[in-house]
């Protein structure tokens, strides 16, 4: 069974993203502890990338930083290894295929399953090109997350198949970045991946108050939040521990609320 299951395991799941390196790598390990404590049920670590096609402005920006102080793939690596020690929810990275590809994509993918990495994102890698990554993380036990975007309607059927850990359903269209409402009718696309599988599917593009994150908790299995974390820790930098952590308190009540509904 996936570890990615176990996000899920106990009723709606509040998944948080944050940019590895932003402000500094000791921060981002300081923060994924505290998010744990703070009720994140998974969290997705970004890794920086130069041209992130799938990010808005905010987390384009703390790409940006992370790079400029020096982040690169091995150094994340490390970090996980240390946070491996005490963190227990799954974990995730999400990067772009040219990151896991000039690393090596076997070299990146056994390396992410040896330090305790349950599943990998990656937005630029469109369902049909999977080919390229799934083998190998089939064969070292880690889940290719699918995405689902409102635009996959003939597709949806055939993603939701095949999809391992969970579904990431992309709320918009577009890119990353707080939303004042989101417009999708998020139920009938979640009916359709429910047709056609139990993987648990948690939305994410836009969430950023805890109406939303319950709003979305009611119409699938969870809610994912990266912009507006992001955006507390690039106003509070090496200080915004304790900002997010009642961010995500509040997000995770949020989800819960929408699981009682």
């Amino acid at each position: 069974m996936s570890n990615l299951y176990k996000a899920f395991a106990n009723g709606k799941a509040f998944v948080a993203f944050i940019t590895s390196g932003d402000p500094d790598l000791e921060t981002t390990e300081r923060l994924v502890v505290a998010m744990e404590e703070a009720g994140a049920d998974l969290i997705e670590l970004g890794i920086p990338f130069s041209d992130p096609t799938a990010e808005g402005p905010v987390i384009q920006e703390a790409n940006m930083r992370a790079l400029a102080g020096g982040v690169t793939t091995d150094k994340i690596f490390d970090m996980v290894r240390r946070l491996r020690r005490t963190v227990k929810i799954p974990m995730v990275f999400m990067t772009y295929a040219n990151v896991v590809y000039s690393y090596g994509s076997e070299r990146f993918i056994s390396t992410a399953a040896e330090i305790g990495i349950d599943g990998l994102i990656l937005p630029d890698v469109p369902f049909e090109e999977k080919e390229e990554f799934e083998p190998i993380c089939k064969q070292y036990g880690l889940d290719l997350v699918s995405m689902v975007a409102p635009t996959s309607e003939q597709r949806i059927a055939m993603v939701s198949k095949e999809a391992t850990g969970f579904i990431y359903v992309v709320s918009s269209l577009g890119v990353t970045g707080v939303r004042s409402e989101i417009t999708t009718d998020i139920g009938a696309l979640v009916k359709q991946i429910r047709a056609n599988t139990d993987t648990p599917c948690a939305v994410g593009f836009g969430i950023s108050t805890p109406e939303q994150a319950e709003k979305m908790a009611r119409l699938s299995d969870g809610a994912i939040v990266g912009s507006a974390i992001v955006r507390i820790i690039a106003e509070h930098g090496r200080e915004s521990v304790p900002y997010v952590v009642e961010y995500v308190r509040s997000m995770k009540a949020g989800v819960m609320r929408g699981q009682e509904a």
